[in-house]
């Protein structure tokens, strides 16, 4: 990504059942592949959906099934907006707010 300036969005996915199994397991290794899941399937969504270069992941979230990307403004609309939202899985993208 260059260094326009970019926005935050997070995106939270599909009920996963998956998610709820390993989510389930409080062990350290139950943790370990959970941490391990998320980060995979966000990432295969990313690629699947953005140009590679047009997109940073920053994180993957564990308390619910998403992560947060940074997008430039310019890609929002044009790609962010469009092919993300209606990716299979995703259940919603809302961009990041900051309380007053």
């Amino acid at each position: 990504m260059g260094t326009q300036n970019a926005e935050l969005y997070f995106v939270f996915m599909n009920y996963d059942p998956e998610y709820q199994r390993l989510r389930a397991d409080r062990t350290r290794q139950g943790a370990d592949e959970l941490d391990l899941y998320l980060s995979k399937k966000h990432d295969e969504l990313l690629a699947s959906t953005l140009e590679p270069g047009s997109y940073r992941k920053t994180l993957s979230l564990v308390i619910v099934d998403g992560f947060a990307v940074e997008i430039t403004e310019d890609q929002v609309m044009l790609i962010f907006a469009n092919v993300l939202r209606s990716a299979k899985g995703v259940r919603v993208v809302e961009k990041n707010q900051e309380l007053p």
